[in-house]
């Protein structure tokens, strides 16, 4: 008696997967690097995934495998930020703070607090809460035990609780 052949999974053309998966990317480009440099970075990332995109295997994680390309595109610019110099905004002759009180006058911007965290730390908010991935799926696309992802989440939210603590209210 013949068996049926089941059908040969197959990538979907590239234009949908884009299509279906550039919303994620750019949130998650967004939280890990600010509004000016996600739209380099979301860009670098659909360039790379359109190179590799033919070598893909048919039943592959689409999801998990761009956001692990956007997650390298953004340490890529991390790492950039590191080398460059920082620009300061000119030093008035009174340092009273009123302009770091009016800075905080809008609410904490809590990407910001993520920014500065250490580096897996910040990984592993950006991928959580950025582009809602398990923490399975974070410790795949970071090469990490679950585990370690979890105490990485962990650690990192400790860390913005405390500061958000120390922050005095506005009225």
């Amino acid at each position: 008696m013949p068996t049926a052949k089941r059908p040969v999974p197959h990538l979907p053309p590239f234009q949908r997967f884009l299509d279906a998966h550039r919303d994620d990317v750019l949130r998650y480009l967004i939280a890990s690097l600010g509004r000016d440099d996600a739209d380099d970075a979301f860009q670098e990332t659909f360039i790379a995934a359109l190179r590799a995109y033919p070598r893909l295997l048919p039943d592959s994680n689409l999801r998990g495998w761009v956001l692990t390309i956007a997650h390298r595109k953004a340490l890529d610019v991390h790492r950039a930020r590191g080398r460059n110099p920082i620009a300061v905004a000119q030093i008035g002759e009174r340092a009273d703070g009123a302009t770091a009180r009016a800075a905080d006058a809008d609410g904490p911007d809590h990407w910001e607090r993520v920014r500065v965290l250490p580096a897996r730390q910040r990984e592993v908010l950006t991928l959580r809460y950025g582009a809602d991935l398990t923490h399975a799926e974070i410790a795949l696309a970071l090469g990490c035990s679950e585990e370690a992802a979890r105490r990485a989440a962990a650690d990192g939210l400790k860390t913005l609780r405390e500061e958000l603590r120390d922050v005095p209210a506005t009225a």
